[in-house]
């Protein structure tokens, strides 16, 4: 396969994701069927469209899922594809005009553009029912929730973690370091082999917010599971946390020559060359990436948890990254029909089917022995719940994340300080 043609087809997304602002691989929108292939609905029957983030032609698992549906049902459904570097940006258009999609798929939470709590507390979002509820994960309610409300439904647990290239490592003598200080021998290693051990999206504030985050699973939320919880109640800042550690490690890695040359300009493309062409190593990406890359160009590739430090213990990250919500603007029996395909996508046979689709874990639960063999160096850790959300799912608003992305940009470039970028975050909870 040509250098070119792996590009086209290795651009993943997350919206989260920070789950979009978070964390979204850009990419070019797909076409606007449902991927039917064919199949036969009721024309009669009442069909809704969804709107969803899409980073290229093949990354059509909302589409695969819809025609499954409309197979068994009859119910017609449009998936609308955007871009995934203006997913955001249309949703939150689209709502305020009034013109939006039936559904859509959204961030859990508060923490960005295109989160639940925020979008509902609007009043963008129509309530769902018991079964919606019952699929979220124990524990989140408060990503999914207004006044006792559910407003919308996880589509799968989507693990996030440094994508390894284990046949470009073998190319240079490198396994994945244990611990942080291998990590930073390793760094001198691949430069010595051609090859940079990390490939970051720079210029991207969405991916140095993600690689941040990553990072802060285990000089954070490891030791203190709570921490977003202790600092709405004031107990702690960024400033005087493993925050400060989690920062002066992405400075040590930069003045290592862990990143790729130009890194503070690098861009998602260069994600996808680096991963896709062997010449890097890692990347804070969604775990679904590992699947994507491995099948379009044969290399082996897992996900792995980001290094502890000495004395720290291995954490990672994972969560319900992405869900179904339902557009309270639209007609009744629209929203009466979109209630009944979630209700259908929520039962486990259906879940786990979505799940193989997009490279995720099903949201019925976490089996060690069950996950796509990418997931095998962490498996351990999602199964004994060794792992915490994306921590800004239930940050209070989606400065804080822009300050954390931005800031980590300034100090690829040493346009800021650590400490500067800690009170910056502090300054936007507030």
């Amino acid at each position: 396969m040509s250098q070119h043609s792996t590009s086209r087809h290795l651009r993943w997304s997350l919206l989260a994701i920070p789950a979009a602002g978070a964390l979204i691989l850009s990419g070019c929108s797909g076409s606007g069927d449902n991927g039917g292939g064919g199949s036969t609905t009721d024309p009669t029957a009442t069909g809704f469209s969804i709107m969803v983030a899409q980073a290229n032609d093949a990354d059509d698992y909302y589409a695969q899922l819809a025609a499954q549906y409309s197979d068994e049902t009859g119910v017609p459904i449009e998936v609308i594809p955007y871009p995934s570097d203006a997913y955001n940006t249309q949703v939150t258009t689209q709502l305020q005009a009034g013109n939006a999609a039936d559904m859509m798929i959204l961030a859990p939470g508060t923490g960005q553009p295109i989160s639940v709590v925020t979008l509902a507390e609007a009043g963008f979002l129509e309530p769902l029912d018991a079964a919606s509820a019952g699929v979220n994960p124990a524990g989140s309610e408060a990503e999914f929730q207004v006044d006792g409300e559910t407003y919308a439904q996880a589509t799968a647990l989507t693990p996030v973690g440094m994508v390894f290239n284990v046949t470009a490592a073998d190319e240079v003598g490198i396994e994945y370091p244990a611990t942080y200080e291998d990590l930073l021998a390793d760094c001198a290693t691949a430069r010595d082999g051609g090859k940079s051990f990390t490939v970051l999206a720079g210029g991207i504030p969405f991916n140095t917010g993600l690689f941040s985050m990553l990072i802060s699973a285990t000089r954070v939320y490891a030791e203190t599971p709570d921490w977003n919880a202790q600092r709405a109640a004031g107990d702690v800042t960024f400033a005087d946390s493993g925050w400060r550690d989690v920062l002066e490690d992405v400075v040590e890695m930069s003045d290592a020559g862990c990143f790729q040359d130009g890194a503070e300009g690098g861009t998602f493309d260069n994600i996808t060359q680096g991963m896709g062409g062997g010449t890097s190593l890692t990347a804070a990406v969604p775990g679904s990436a590992a699947a994507s890359i491995s099948g379009a160009t044969g290399a082996e590739l897992n996900v792995q948890a980001f290094p502890p430090a000495g004395g720290q213990k291995a954490f990672t990250i994972t969560g319900a990254n992405y869900a179904w919500a339902i557009n309270a603007s639209s007609e009744e029996d629209v929203k009466t029909s979109a209630q009944a395909f979630l209700d259908w996508a929520a039962q486990p046979e259906n879940a786990t089917t979505y799940a193989e689709l997009s490279g995720a874990v099903p949201i019925s639960g976490i089996v060690a022995d069950e996950l796509l063999p990418e997931y095998a160096p962490i498996g351990g850790l999602l199964s004994e719940g060794e792992y915490t959300g994306l921590p800004n799912a239930t940050w209070p608003n989606p400065a804080v994340y822009d300050a954390l992305g931005v800031g980590v940009q300034g100090l690829l470039t040493g346009q800021k300080t650590v400490d500067q970028v800690l009170d910056e975050m502090d300054a936007a909870w507030g």
